[in-house]
């Protein structure tokens, strides 16, 4: 393109906001992306989030004193006399709000997650934005990282199950998967695909097992670490052979993805995608409160006012039955 994309960020209270810039911004940086440049940002920041507005000062002198960056004093402002928009603020409650004025401006927007602090919101905000026909679209970074994407691409067929899983810091008020469990939930879903019809729930203090079963009797499990050792890794059980993660990534494949995207308006990821690994999560919380019982994505996606076409299967497919034991084995129940 002739002429650099002028970007628009909203929310410094991340590392995102100084690593985007930075790989943008700056020309002598290896992980440099052309085509696009933040030009202006607001501090925006959660005032009783101890993660958010003990970072907002230093990371707005960073943008701004590194990269040459405007700030200014409105969400509004940031979306003036730009041609995108970074949302980039640290947690969901705001963002809605935030996204009403961006769809007002007009911009293209790629939301850093969490989209919002309910799927009812991130719901709404989808809405908008088509009703608008704003391109918009959201994805953690772990979808496009090498390791992930081998993992996804180890055969030809789906996969027959697949484990992932990740840290899963707990932030509050949001689903306790929303924050930081959308890390591997989505590692999961990059590799699985959609489809995912139910999910059930085990839950203690350090860990949490989350199991879905996909409308083709595939079982795509997520093991979230809230507490102790952590890490990510991804284990794919396909036709052929057992296939795990070997490498990670960071940010740069991802923030490629959305420059592209600020140039085409063309989403690499459709807001029902999106939605169904919301569901998942927001599923997830369901079963956690009655108890580990079965919760469909259809019965959450209903609740939250979603459009029947981004809605999942109707939560018919079950487990598929046990095969008979051959003779000689015990029998299921017997002694």
């Amino acid at each position: 393109m002739a002429q650099d994309i002028r970007i628009g960020i909203i929310g410094l209270d991340t590392s995102h906001s100084e690593q985007f810039t930075l790989r943008l911004n700056d020309p002598a940086n290896p992980n440099h992306i052309p085509g696009a440049r933040v030009v202006v940002a607001y501090p925006a920041g959660s005032p009783d989030i101890e993660e958010s507005k003990s970072r907002i000062d230093g990371f707005t002198a960073a943008v701004r004193d590194k990269f040459g960056v405007r700030i200014v004093s409105s969400a509004a402002e940031a979306c003036k006399d730009v041609d995108a928009v970074l949302l980039l603020s640290l947690e969901g409650r705001p963002r809605l709000e935030q996204m009403k004025q961006i769809i007002a401006a007009g911009k293209p927007v790629f939301m850093d997650k969490p989209v919002a602090s309910s799927l009812k919101d991130a719901v709404e905000i989808y809405k908008l934005a088509v009703a608008s026909q704003i391109p918009v679209f959201s994805a953690s970074a772990v979808r496009w990282y090498p390791g992930v994407l081998e993992v996804a691409n180890a055969e030809k067929t789906p996969a027959r199950g697949v484990i992932s899983y990740g840290p899963a810091h707990v932030l509050p008020h949001h689903p306790d998967l929303y924050f930081y469990g959308i890390h591997p939930t989505e590692a999961l879903f990059t590799v699985m695909g959609g489809g995912c019809v139910s999910v059930t729930r085990t839950t203690t203090a350090s860990q949490s097992v989350v199991t879905g079963l996909w409308a083709d009797d595939r079982v795509g499990t997520l093991f979230a670490l809230h507490d102790g050792a952590k890490a990510y890794k991804l284990i794919r059980f396909g036709d052929q052979q057992v296939f795990e993660q070997k490498s990670e990534g960071d940010y740069t494949p991802m923030l490629r993805e959305i420059v592209k995207f600020f140039q085409t308006k063309q989403a690499p990821v459709s807001p029902r995608q999106t939605l169904e690994i919301y569901a998942f999560m927001e599923a997830a919380e369901e079963s956690k409160r009655r108890g580990g019982q079965r919760v469909t994505l259809r019965e959450v996606m209903v609740k939250a006012g979603a459009p029947e076409a981004w809605l999942p299967e109707d939560g018919k497919a079950k487990p598929a039955e046990p095969k008979s034991v051959p003779k000689g084995l015990p029998q299921p129940g017997g002694a």
